[in-house]
């Protein structure tokens, strides 16, 4: 039986008895994924907010946050400047008051410039109180080697950031995984690393 078949043969166990099957499941990408778990994570609780380098008006270097800012507005989409240490300690401090916010790197290379904010201050905390001090934070952007953007914007630090106590490291590899994952991580009192491939 060649691969193709029998991956068809397993989706449709999988969906059998189920009002769902293969003709009605939607192709989505990667980027639409993590767009509409936004929304819907945004729309559900108003503790979520997203912010970061051109989140709003420009929807997003990758285009992840496309149209989140007009349905939303300033409230809840935010712009930062370009200082990366000062938005994810101010989206630190939200988290620890009690918000849900999502602090998106224009890549994860530039989390770097944060990297005692992430670790000792969100991760940490929530480690050291065994779990007491909550710090509901999603540290979201793009990871890994994309074309036409050199070293410096190529790295993967996801091994590095599993082996930070505290901090629950998220790599999706399919649409469906990104957008389950995503939202599960923004209902998480733990802190989390969601990095996804360059979109």
């Amino acid at each position: 039986m060649a691969l193709k078949s029998c991956a068809r043969l397993a989706a449709s166990q999988l969906f059998k008895g189920s009002r769902r099957t293969l003709a009605s499941a939607q192709a989505m990408t990667v980027r639409d994924a993590l767009n509409q778990a936004m929304d819907e994570e945004i729309k559900r609780d108003d503790r979520v907010f997203l912010l970061g380098e051109e989140v709003a008006q420009y929807d997003g270097a990758y285009k992840v946050s496309k149209g989140l800012w007009k349905k939303y507005g300033d409230d809840r989409i935010i712009d930062t400047p370009i200082t990366e240490m000062g938005f994810t300690g101010l989206a630190v401090g939200a988290a620890f008051a009690g918000l849900r916010p999502i602090c998106e790197f224009m890549t994860f290379n530039f989390s770097m410039q944060a990297i005692d904010q992430m670790i000792n201050s969100a991760a940490k905390t929530y480690y050291m109180s065994a779990g007491r001090v909550c710090c509901p934070i999603v540290f979201r952007g793009a990871n890994g080697a994309a074309a036409g953007v050199a070293a410096q914007h190529s790295q993967d630090f996801s091994a590095w950031f599993a082996h930070c106590p505290g901090l629950k490291v998220i790599a999706p590899y399919s649409s469906e995984d990104a957008k389950g994952l995503l939202k599960a991580a923004i209902r998480d009192d733990n802190p989390g690393e969601f990095s996804n491939f360059c979109v």
